[in-house]
């Protein structure tokens, strides 16, 4: 027999059942979760995340939470079939928010930070038309959601990386640029709304103010090309690379490309294992690829820490062409050949870097070491140890075409580094005019840098010239990365007019 009583009370109660919707609050106790993601403290942060949706079932943050967790472990330890295991959650998660509460500013950006999440992380595994098709919805849903908050700040930190990277897609990516119809945006506006967003962070408590910082030092870095800029703002930001490894790889990441290479290397020394945490070991192939480019002898460990430890098919390649250099450098080629042959058979030629060691060690050239060392010198920013070696030396004593290439460009970029802008544009002139119709890097590269070199003196209409010139070579290997470069001074020196 029905219980009449529990039956009218559920009656009763019904239309709130029915109407009950989930909200969206990052309370203190969201807070510590974003917080223990942000440090990879991934244990911390699942319980955290079960307590959540025991104690507040309706706050819909959590979905929020749980694609943080998985950006970052698919970014720092994913490979394949973690990322197939992974790809379902996204709809669901989308599914879960969409029914949410439509009048809270975080209902369309959860679902954007969902949608541009996971576009990176589908276009990191070769997924290039999904990822550009979750750009394009993550766009839509930030424009709409600025228009019906216009003073929602965290809807800044999206829209300005967006807009600064709109202009400066590669030209092999150019369908997706096609595709996306709802996006456009320049570097400048892209920086001035980072900038807004840094501003506010700086004034009040702000969730993801670390998370902005970073962007913003980026984006100076490698859009608006103000490396000494990147690391002033990163280095006041308030990271703690001792204990958090995704602190640590941002403030050597940009100290190594910026500039600082000791400082990259007692950044990367001082962090501290901590077994709470996501282990991360590309940290130990970044320690030893910043004492490589000193030329410290003790470099190979690191690398091989980093295969032992690594689980994703990224920097693989990388990391043995590294310890074949390493060889080189310290006077034993044969070693070099031996793990040239180890790059050749172990990991994937995916990105970029792992492509060209692929690339190297399938050539057999065994390239000379005085430019191996000129190489890394300049890497590392040490430009006069790196000019000293290099007058030991002269174009004649190479007698193979990529040799003297090499050298005229290695020339090139450490005079670039010195400020001794004439001399560098004279050797850049000689390399692209003995090797334009090469499939070698070093003429594109010289184009560019020119470009850069004329745009700092202020002669715009040369560093169009030399911009345009860049995008018009079309080597073999660093093609899309060159052309992304140009394309950034491009808009640059078009917007600064």
């Amino acid at each position: 027999m029905i219980n009449r009583r529990l039956l009218l009370f559920y009656l009763v109660c019904l239309p709130y059942i029915v109407l009950a919707q989930g909200y969206f609050e990052y309370d203190d106790q969201s807070k510590a979760v974003y917080k223990a993601i942000t440090s990879l403290q991934f244990s911390k942060a699942y319980e955290g995340i079960a307590s959540l949706k025991f104690k507040s079932p309706d706050n819909l943050v959590v979905h929020h939470l749980e694609n943080y967790l998985d950006f970052f472990y698919l970014y720092v330890n994913g490979d394949q079939k973690s990322f197939d295991r992974l790809k379902p959650r996204r709809a669901r998660r989308i599914e879960l928010v969409s029914a949410g509460d439509k009048e809270s500013p975080y209902y369309l950006y959860v679902q954007a930070e969902i949608y541009l999440q996971w576009a990176l992380i589908r276009l990191r595994f070769g997924e290039q038309l999904n990822g550009f098709m979750d750009i394009n919805r993550a766009n839509r849903l930030l424009e709409k959601n600025r228009r019906r908050f216009p003073d929602f700040i965290p809807n800044l930190k999206d829209l300005g990386i967006l807009h600064a990277m709109v202009g400066t897609i590669p030209d092999n990516y150019q369908w997706g640029v096609k595709l996306l119809t709802s996006l456009n945006g320049t570097i400048r506006q892209g920086r001035e709304e980072l900038e807004k967003v840094v501003d506010y962070a700086n004034k009040h408590e702000f969730l993801f103010r670390e998370e902005a910082r970073s962007m913003y030092a980026y984006l100076l870095m490698h859009l608006a090309k103000d490396e000494e800029a990147a690391w002033k703002v990163i280095r006041t930001s308030g990271l703690s690379p001792k204990t958090n490894p995704l602190h640590c790889f941002i403030m050597s990441n940009i100290a190594m490309r910026s500039g600082h290479n000791n400082e990259a290397i007692q950044i990367l020394s001082n962090f501290r294992k901590d077994d709470k945490r996501l282990d991360f070991p590309y940290l130990d192939y970044m320690l030893g690829l910043a004492k490589l480019r000193r030329l410290d002898s003790d470099a190979a460990p690191f690398f091989q820490r980093f295969l032992g430890r690594n689980k994703t098919p990224y920097y693989v390649k990388e990391a043995y062409q590294k310890l074949a250099w390493q060889s080189l450098i310290n006077g034993k080629s044969s070693k070099y050949t031996a793990y040239m042959k180890a790059c050749l058979s172990n990991g994937e030629a995916i990105a970029g870097g792992d492509k060209n060691a692929y690339r190297e060690a399938k050539s057999m050239h065994q390239p000379r070491e005085v430019l191996v060392k000129a190489r890394l010198l300049f890497d590392g920013a040490y430009f006069r140890r790196a000019h000293e070696l290099m007058r030991t030396q002269n174009r004649a004593a190479f007698t193979e075409k990529r040799d003297q290439l090499e050298y005229t460009y290695r020339l090139g970029r450490i005079l670039h580094g010195l400020e001794r802008w004439q001399e560098a544009i004279q050797a850049y002139e000689e390399t692209i005019q003995q090797g334009e119709r090469e499939s070698y890097f070093f003429a594109c590269n010289a184009a560019l840098q020119i470009g850069l070199i004329h745009e700092l003196l202020g002669e715009k209409g040369q560093a169009q010239i030399y911009f345009k010139r860049c995008l018009s070579i079309n080597p073999n290997e660093y093609k899309t990365g060159l052309h992304q470069q140009a394309k950034s001074g491009l808009a640059r020196v078009k917007n600064s007019k």
